[in-house]
């Protein structure tokens, strides 16, 4: 039997889509939260990534041990993230356990936040914060994202700083939660062997109570400014270079060709900056990415090398990729199409993989979009498409950082 795509809105807002496999043994589930580091502001920078921590220290009859205990005695594995748009709660498991599962994420997703527990859990967080500063690349990158962005909120970092994290009281807390986690503010996304009608009226008993918060997105202006900086560390022998430019949207058609446009450039080996600089030994690392984001997109390119190497890196960085579209043959177009359908099916064999996938793109666009369409999609992009994507979205860095060591 072939994959059913099913969808649900509650009265309440909350919506819940699935991809049901009845050929699958297993099931996934995870609450996707559309909120994030772009949607706080400076002073509570960091409280999202905070919350989705909190979640695990206790809710009503369970302490954060417990919560724990009953998720691996159902035989499930269960985890959560947060970026800059989405915090999720996910558990996957045997499909004959998924209501157990379910049952137990509704319940941590209404968590106690009790005072004791925030002093705790901060002192996790600032712990991950410092690990994170003592990488040089992301002492980097958070430096030229927040150069990049400017005033706009994408440029938060998802951890917040130590100052804004020591700020958040239990007060901040409990109103992020009750402000953010409102029932249409929520994405319930499934995927396996599921008997979805029966998920639903399961839902609509249990969630059912759970209110609307009325929060909105506050996209804005993103008005990048040309500029170059430079970064010193006493942590590291290597120098770094990160450049950021515009890209489609996760919303816009021409993300596919973004898509295949930075794998044939930067995507690891085979590509054209793997064999310019890494193979002949110039640099480490060289690579160009792509993300989708919630009506913004960004092309990131970043490579690491001998210090006194950065200025010709950056030179030929910038020639690779402006000839990548133009020099781009029909192997390389094939290849590339072939590699990131591997990878995407790859992802989505398991219903962890599809569930997390359906999750992303419900609670950010608000649609589904089949991985047979997405497929479809990718094996579609033509030449043309990517010089089109190269003249709309030239990946030529706005903000261009460097990290060099101490003299």
């Amino acid at each position: 039997m072939s994959i059913e795509i099913r969808e649900h809105v509650m009265g309440n807002g909350l919506r819940i889509v699935a991809e049901v496999d009845a050929a699958a043994a297993s099931a996934a589930a995870g609450f996707f939260v559309r909120t994030g580091a772009r949607d706080e502001s400076p002073q509570l920078m960091g409280i999202s990534h905070f919350l989705e921590h909190m979640v695990f220290r206790g809710t009503e009859g369970l302490d954060g041990e417990a919560i724990d205990r009953a998720f691996e005695d159902l035989g499930a594995s269960h985890n959560a993230w947060t970026s800059a748009e989405i915090t999720a709660f996910h558990g996957h498991a045997l499909a004959e356990s998924m209501p157990d599962v379910l049952d137990l994420l509704v319940r941590i997703m209404r968590p106690l936040l009790l005072d004791e527990d925030l002093e705790d859990e901060r002192g996790v967080v600032l712990e991950e914060i410092a690990m994170y500063e003592d990488q040089p690349f992301w002492q980097l990158w958070e430096a030229t994202a927040e150069a990049y962005y400017g005033a706009h909120p994408m440029g938060h970092r998802v951890l917040g700083t130590t100052e804004s994290v020591q700020a958040i009281t239990p007060t901040d807390m409990r109103n992020w939660h009750t402000s953010r986690y409102g029932s249409d503010c929520t994405t319930l996304a499934l995927a396996g062997r599921l008997d979805f009608d029966a998920i639903v009226d399961r839902m609509e008993q249990s969630v059912g109570n759970w209110t609307p918060s009325g929060a909105k997105r506050n996209w804005g202006e993103m008005n990048h400014r040309m500029q170059d900086l430079v970064l010193h560390s006493d942590r590291t022998t290597q120098g770094y270079l990160i450049g950021l430019a515009p890209a489609p949207a996760l919303e816009d058609t021409r993300r596919h060709a973004a898509a295949v446009l930075a794998w044939i450039a930067g995507h690891g080996d085979g590509s054209a900056l793997h064999w310019a600089l890494v193979n002949p030994g110039i640099a480490e690392e060289a690579r160009l990415e792509y993300e989708g984001h919630d009506r913004s997109g960004v092309f990131a390119t970043w490579s690491v090398c001998e210090p006194n190497q950065l200025q010709d890196v950056e030179s030929t960085m910038r020639e690779v990729i402006r000839t990548a579209a133009e020099s781009v043959t029909d192997d390389d177009l094939n290849r590339a199409r072939a590699m990131i359908a591997t990878a995407v099916t790859v992802h989505g064999e398991l219903p962890a993989g599809r569930m997390q996938r359906l999750g992303r793109r419900a609670a950010t666009c608000g649609d589904v979009l089949p991985l047979d369409e997405e497929l479809a999609r990718i094996e579609a992009v033509s030449r043309d498409d990517l010089l089109a994507v190269i003249e709309a979205f030239p990946p030529e860095p706005v903000v261009l950082g460097q990290l060099l060591p101490e003299h």
